[in-house]
């Protein structure tokens, strides 16, 4: 794949705005891989027809994991050439997904806290997040706020702050179209706000992380037959098959 890896070097696939807008601000919204309606029904019927060992129901949003193995409307997802040259800039190594989840947060839910998704130093990190945006991200159904330039820190929020889910000074909200598709360093301070709307607010999330780290989800364990067939050798490197 040592070709491969030279033509994320070349920078030809994230355009150079949204490259520097990933650098400085730890975060960009650059157009997504699918059609919103096709990613909505696509969505709905991978959700609909999960089993309970993979639904997880949190306090403030329902997940449901793997959709490396939920139909091949989701493949285009993980091997989008400006999301795996987005993984060259930030993780500058060997890279594999970890994780590819769907996330409905639902209307009434309370701000998340701040945090980092992966601690500096470890196996895991730098970690790369993205998040394809099922539904339009808006100030009132919980979209995702990100501190500015604070993946260059060394603090956690954690270390410095005692209100973790109160507003930050400079905090900014990344809202777009549904379609929109998310990519931050996942240093960066980040967390999902209220979901003050009446409805839920439906996303694709995922991460990749150092080839040598623990991936979240073993996708090699799960793989099955009919996604195997469909896979080329860059989804097949990606996953660590």
């Amino acid at each position: 794949m040592s070709d491969w890896f030279s033509t994320l070097a070349a920078g030809s696939e994230l355009p150079m705005d949204a490259t520097s807008e990933l650098q400085e601000r730890g975060f960009v919204v650059i157009p997504g891989p699918t059609r919103p309606d096709l990613l909505a029904n696509a969505y709905t019927s991978a959700v609909a027809s999960a089993t309970s060992d993979d639904i997880r129901i949190g306090s403030t949003s329902t997940k449901v994991n793997d959709f490396v193995n939920r139909g091949a409307e989701f493949d285009n997802l993980y091997v989008f050439p400006p999301l795996l040259e987005a993984c060259y800039r930030v993780i500058g190594r060997p890279f594999k997904l970890s994780s590819l989840h769907a996330r409905t947060l639902r209307p009434g839910s309370p701000s998340q806290e701040l945090h980092v998704d992966v601690p500096r130093g470890s196996a895991d990190w730098p970690l790369l997040g993205f998040i394809l945006m099922v539904d339009e991200f808006r100030p009132n159904n919980g979209a995702t706020r990100f501190v500015p330039g604070s993946h260059r820190w060394s603090s956690t929020p954690e270390d410095t702050i005692s209100d973790l889910r109160a507003e930050h000074d400079g905090q900014m909200l990344a809202c777009s179209n549904a379609g929109s598709l998310l990519i931050f360093n996942g240093s960066a301070w980040h967390g999902h706000t209220a979901n003050t709307s009446s409805g839920p607010r439906r996303s694709l999330q995922g991460a990749f992380i150092p080839r040598a780290g623990r991936a979240g989800t073993d996708f090699a364990a799960r793989m099955q037959p009919e996604t195997r067939a469909r896979l080329d050798s860059v989804a097949q490197y990606v996953l660590a098959l």
